[in-house]
């Protein structure tokens, strides 16, 4: 087998034309030199260099191995050059997120990426936060935005990012009709969510339980889009990121539900295995940081500078139960 001492010692008695000089240039003795070669002589099977000759010449043979092995030792170097810059990554970077960030500041962090990193080519999976986080540990993903706490804590690292402020939507048709009927607002329509394995799905039904509503009606759908679709149609009360659909809110395409008590927010990560490349991967964290709290403020300016007068619906404070309410047609 080959070895990296005794090929750099076979190519530097080459560049030199000496094993004196060698010596010198390796910081070992010339003895040391020209036992390295003797083993690299006999793995290969033949001699390499005219000892003879001064300077040093390379046989035929030798001459024609010099190109091989000195290219070996550039890729060695080339490969040692990753660990000089504990920042840099040049493979592909695998990449999860959820939908709601691929559908909101995911853009500009994949700019900010590139530009940091330019020679990153990006692999991106979009999926749950329980499935992404079920592929990080199978090590088919290196990094993920989404939703923590599916993985034990000494196997991952992890740094927050800004919330999602929820909010409950409806279609114009229904809005005149919830402000007719204040109190039918949670049962005359059904909740349209995220699928059952997605959290927020989880936490809309643990916030209906809590006001009050009893084995609510869920359309569950698997894209955050399908969801606004679905809502603006008419099709149900749709549980949504603000931020999301802030543009259809403003146009008027959804009103938006002054609940009695507010939907929690949806919280994300920026996550990473322990064994992965921790300084990267924590550098990535940060852009995403930067991304995910620039695309927070500016959505709040905007709901700050844009009036929405007329584009809310306040229902009552008190939900009935279901054998009160007149269920709609």
């Amino acid at each position: 087998m080959l070895d990296f001492k005794e090929l750099d010692a076979f190519v530097w008695a080459v560049k030199l034309g000496s094993f004196r000089k060698a010596a010198v240039r390796l910081h070992i003795t010339q003895p040391s030199v020209s036992e390295r070669i003797s083993r690299l002589e006999s793995t290969v099977g033949e001699l390499l260099l005219e000892r003879s000759a001064r300077p040093v010449q390379p046989t035929m043979r030798g001459r024609e191995f010099f190109l091989h092995a000195e290219r070996i030792l550039h890729q060695r170097d080339e490969a040692l050059k990753l660990f000089d810059s504990a920042e840099t990554f040049s493979a592909p970077l695998r990449l999860g997120t959820i939908e709601t960030i691929a559908h909101s500041w995911f853009p500009a962090f994949i700019q900010q990426l590139t530009e940091r990193f330019p020679e990153l080519i990006i692999e991106l999976t979009v999926d749950y936060s329980p499935a992404l986080n079920d592929r990080l540990m199978r090590n088919e993903i290196d990094i993920l935005l989404a939703m923590n706490g599916y993985l034990a804590l000494e196997q991952i690292e992890c740094e927050t990012l800004s919330p999602y402020e929820m909010g409950m939507f409806v279609s114009p048709r229904h809005a005149a009709l919830l402000s007719e009927h204040p109190n039918a607002w949670c049962q005359s329509l059904p909740f349209i969510s995220f699928g059952r394995q997605a959290r927020p799905y989880e936490e809309l039904v643990r916030y209906l339980s809590d006001v009050g509503v009893q084995q609510p009606r869920i359309h569950s759908v698997s894209t955050l889009m399908t969801i606004a679709r679905m809502t603006m149609e008419g099709l149900g009360i749709g549980a949504l990121p603000v931020a999301t659909v802030l543009d259809e809110w403003r146009r008027g395409d959804l009103y938006r539900l002054a609940l009695p008590v507010p939907l929690p927010p949806m919280n994300y990560d920026v996550i990473w295995r322990s064994a992965n490349h921790p300084r990267f991967c924590r550098s990535v964290g940060r852009i995403a940081q930067e991304c995910a709290a620039n695309y927070a403020i500016e959505r709040c300016a905007d709901m700050a500078n844009t009036s929405f007068t007329g584009r809310w619906v306040c229902p009552s404070a008190t939900p009935t139960t279901p054998e009160a309410t007149p269920r709609s047609t």
